[in-house]
Order: C-alpha cells, then sequence, then structure tokens
C-alpha cells in the first residue's frame, strides 16, 4: 500500500527543540498505511478509550500542563496513534510525563481519554521493550511496586537509594535531603504492613489480568488488521 504523507505541525517544546520562535518553525512528517487500524484497536481494547473520536481540534494540547516541555502534544500522540505509527507512538517522553490530570478530557468535545490511553501505551511500550531515551519514569515504576509489593507502603530512602542506583542520578536533588530529614519526611526504617501473602496474591492477580488484556487486545488488532 502507498503511503500517504501528512505534516504535524510542531508546537511548544517540540518547535523550541527545532530552534524556531513561532510553531510553524518545525513539523513532525508521518507516512500513514492506514487510519484507525491495529495500533488504534489494540489502545482501545487496553484502555476503553476511543482514538478515531478525535477530530484534531488541539483543545486538549492548549490545556496540557505538561505539554510545554514534553516532546509531543497530547493531539500529535493520538494522531499517530490514528495513523498507526508504533514506534513513535510508544517511544515518546510524553507518555511517561503525563500526569493524569484529566484536563485534556474535560476540554475534549468528544471526550477522548488520553490518560487512558498513556496507560495502554506505556503498557505495551514495557511489554515490547520500548521506552523513551532519557526517561527515567519507567525504572520510578518499576521500584515503586516492587517496594509495595516487599513491604506494604513506600519506604522513601530504599526507594530513592534503588532508583539512583539504577539510573546512575547519584547526586540529582541530594541538597533536598537535609531538609526532608529534619521534617521526618525521610524514615530510616520505615514501616511494613502484614499480610505479605495477600499482597502477594493480588499481585499475582493483577498480573495475570494484564496478561489477558495484553492477549485480548492483540487479538483485537489482528482482526482489525486483518479486516483491511
Amino acid at each position: 500500500m502507498t503511503p500517504v504523507t501528512e505534516t504535524l505541525p510542531a508546537t511548544g517544546a517540540a518547535a523550541a527543540q527545532a530552534g524556531g520562535a513561532a510553531p510553524q518553525s518545525a513539523a513532525v512528517t508521518v507516512e500513514i498505511f492506514e487510519v484507525g487500524g491495529g495500533l488504534a484497536a489494540e489502545v482501545r481494547a487496553a484502555s476503553g478509550a476511543s482514538p478515531m473520536a478525535c477530530y484534531q481540534c488541539t483543545k486538549c494540547s492548549s490545556g496540557c500542563p505538561v505539554a510545554a516541555r514534553a516532546d509531543l502534544m497530547p493531539h500529535e500522540l493520538v494522531r499517530l496513534v490514528q495513523t498507526g505509527q508504533r514506534g513513535s507512538a510508544l517511544g515518546n517522553r510524553f507518555i511517561w510525563e503525563c500526569t493524569s490530570c484529566h484536563t485534556c478530557v474535560t476540554r475534549c468535545p468528544q471526550q477522548v481519554d488520553i490518560p487512558a490511553m498513556n496507560d495502554a501505551l506505556r503498557e505495551i511500550g514495557r511489554r515490547e521493550g520500548v521506552a523513551a531515551k532519557g526517561t527515567a519514569v519507567p525504572v520510578f515504576n518499576e521500584i515503586f511496586l516492587e517496594t509495595v509489593r516487599k513491604r506494604g507502603r513506600i519506604h522513601e530512602i530504599s526507594l530513592m537509594a534503588s532508583f539512583k542506583l539504577r539510573t546512575r542520578r547519584l547526586l540529582d536533588d541530594m541538597d533536598k535531603a537535609p531538609a526532608m530529614f529534619s521534617k521526618g519526611k525521610l524514615p530510616l526504617l520505615g514501616e511494613r504492613v502484614g499480610e505479605k501473602a495477600k499482597r502477594e496474591q493480588i499481585f499475582r492477580k493483577a498480573v495475570a489480568a494484564a496478561a489477558a488484556q495484553a492477549g485480548d487486545a492483540k487479538g483485537t488488532s489482528g482482526q482489525q488488521g486483518g479486516s483491511r
């Protein structure tokens, strides 16, 4: 199938990184092989959000609190999903930097749930070993959940120690440690919650449910692609 080339205007951080003051000075060009194909169906099956409902009014991007520092705008991400640009949709920083504040959903006339889409894209990216260069959020999420699984709650010192060792950001934010210690925000021992067996059971169920959902999403994606 011959692809159609579409140019998306870059705004915010994307335009600034390209060296232009005005949004028109930079652009993202994609080759569209299909619209509403496998990736859109997979995201919808995994998240319940409907990427194809978006008609690119950009209200989400104009209200997004992290868009100015992100490498993609929310509406650009949705368009990448709509047009099956899998590598770009999974390999950007925006899906990890989104705070799930739901400002975009509130502003969207079509109620496209971009935070839910981001959750699905994160999970797909983790499963496929794809993550944006320079982001440490996937590592933090992994350590956070492992700490909860083992202790039943967060222990800030062990969490940050593991994070800094994994990311090699050993001295980042160290100037904040004295104030946090003095205010009791970094307890040395921390608390442990009992019933570890129940927690393990909850985590096993969550992993099994995620695997089943991933299988359903892939099946939906395959059917969508096969019907084209």
